[in-house]
């Protein structure tokens, strides 16, 4: 699996909605947060290794009704306990 975490900028009184339509919409998250500074969600999503990043997120993500900008952040390697 390739994990992404991706960021949302939604347009004012967006972001809750936009949480929602994640959680209703895209079966590959994980989870998603609403989050202060720059950016008013981040979002955990798996993907199948063999999936486009770039498609997934300009065609799934950046199109939702209320967002206005994303940034994507790919990860290598989770670290935790047991």
């Amino acid at each position: 699996m390739q994990t992404i975490f991706v960021q949302f900028k939604c347009r004012p009184g967006a972001a809750y909605r936009v949480a929602d339509r994640l959680v209703e919409e895209i079966e590959e998250i994980s989870e998603v947060y609403s989050t202060s500074g720059h950016y008013d969600l981040i979002a955990k999503f798996y993907l199948d290794p063999e999936r486009d990043i770039g498609h997934f997120v300009t065609e799934r993500l950046q199109v939702l009704d209320g967002v206005s900008d994303t940034f994507t952040t790919v990860a290598f390697k989770a670290f935790g306990r047991g």
